[in-house]
């Protein structure tokens, strides 16, 4: 189902695909990385991995197809915090999602955002999983404030990002994990590696939104 989830400092909204399977657990927003969007095949790719275990999922743009030309913007956490919290109060008045138990999923600098708004949102998320992430990249302070439990999954062969997580983990004071997947680098494009990171997303949120 496509929509456009409104943001009240825009004109017009951002648009996004909002997909429920039957009797939904959960619903998962998911945020992308720098550059890309709400068409990327690896978020698409896990976000059907989600709804195959009954997880309702909302893949979005971030940014207006002007900012996302503005390198500036696309590494502007803050502002993509703001765009994620905005999508959840949408979600929180849709009849069928409003109910249910709310994750986020983010890669790149979209796991950045999951974890601020998170942080923002305290008991309002009920779980966070990050792929391939910079949680790093989170406001001082705001890694420590994260109450929902996370996930952190990393190539194996992603060395300064793995570096990263882990100095993100010891920050972390929530129910935390860090999952490295052999044989993936940073874009987890190696044979079964994306399918791996998808399987532990979908436990993740199996677990934590039920």
């Amino acid at each position: 189902m496509e929509i456009l989830i409104d943001v009240p400092s825009l004109e017009r909204g951002l648009p996004g695909t909002l997909t429920i399977p039957p009797s939904p657990r959960g619903v998962v927003a998911c945020a992308h990385g720098s550059g890309s969007s709400r068409l990327s095949p690896r978020n698409a790719f896990v976000a059907g991995a989600l709804q195959r275990r009954g997880i309702a999922t909302l893949l979005f743009d971030l940014l207006t197809p002007q900012e996302d030309r503005d390198l500036e913007a696309r590494f502007d956490i803050p502002l993509l915090t703001l765009r994620l919290l905005a999508a959840s109060d949408w979600l929180s008045g849709q009849a069928a999602a409003a109910r249910l138990p709310l994750g986020y999923f983010g890669a790149s600098t979209g796991a950045a955002a999951a974890l601020e708004a998170a942080a923002e949102q305290g008991a309002g998320v009920s779980a966070v999983v990050s792929r391939g992430g910079r949680p790093d990249l989170a406001g001082p302070g705001l890694l420590e404030s994260v109450g929902a439990p996370t996930l952190l999954i990393v190539g194996g062969l992603d060395d300064v990002v793995i570096g990263l997580n882990r100095k993100a983990m010891a920050r972390l004071s929530c129910e935390k994990e860090l999952v490295i997947v052999p044989g993936a680098t940073h874009l987890f494009e190696e044979p079964g590696t994306l399918a791996q990171a998808a399987e532990h997303a979908a436990d993740w949120f199996d677990r934590w939104l039920s």
